[in-house]
């Protein structure tokens, strides 16, 4: 049974470091929390399979329906992590997409046009650093999500010719480590007292990682 770090616990929530490769959904996290906790446990946002990094469990229906209740409402804030092949022209600046997710295929693409199963992506960036590896310059970058679409950061910045290092299903050169993304703050009321509570977290060990410099 693959070891789960619990950052935060009480009867309404945990909070935990989702590994890469494990399903954040049913089958993944909620089993391995169970395993770990006892009781059942509610998903209520999502992260990618292949990326890890933090994330909320409700642990009872009260809990999930109001922190269900927050996502809807963007009270839930979440920071990402991600190194890129390239670096974008403007230190920091919004992107604003329309996608389509194919669910068969399971990938997401940039669209033109509104139609049906589209939807509007937007996410703000900052550049933190940038790193030379072989002929490539990278670059890490603080990651601001206002919505959550399947595989936004990584199809967002793919399509514009700066895919996330290790990202071989959109295009990166740089391969042989997961998708270099991770989960690295989230931040949300209590879904019972209110209070703010905020969690954060470093990005894995390893390439592309280790080639910056991270406090």
């Amino acid at each position: 049974m693959m070891e789960t770090e619990i950052l935060y616990c009480d009867p309404a929530l945990a909070v935990c470091l989702k590994p890469p490769g494990v399903s954040s959904e049913t089958g993944g996290m909620p089993e391995l929390l169970e395993a770990a906790l006892g009781g059942p446990f509610y998903c209520v946002h999502r992260l990618d399979k292949a990326v890890g990094g933090v994330m909320v469990y409700a642990r009872t229906r009260e809990a999930a329906a109001r922190l269900s209740a927050a996502v809807a409402r963007r009270e839930m804030q979440k920071e990402y992590l991600a190194v890129t092949e390239g670096v974008p022209e403007e230190p920091r600046a919004a992107l604003c997409d329309l996608l389509y997710h194919d669910a068969a295929k399971n990938k997401s693409y940039v669209v033109s046009r509104p139609r049906r199963g589209v939807k509007e992506a937007v996410l703000g960036y900052e550049l933190l650093g940038t790193a030379g590896y072989g002929a490539q310059t990278l670059a890490l970058l603080r990651i601001a999500l206002q919505t959550g679409r399947s595989h936004q950061i990584r199809v967002q910045f793919a399509s514009r010719g700066m895919p996330l290092v290790g990202d071989g299903k959109y295009g990166a050169s740089l391969r042989g480590c997961p998708p270099a993304l991770c989960a690295a703050s989230l931040a949300f009321p209590h879904p019972l007292t209110g209070e703010a509570l905020r969690f954060d977290a470093p990005p894995p060990a390893g390439f592309p990682w280790e080639l910056f410099k991270l406090t």
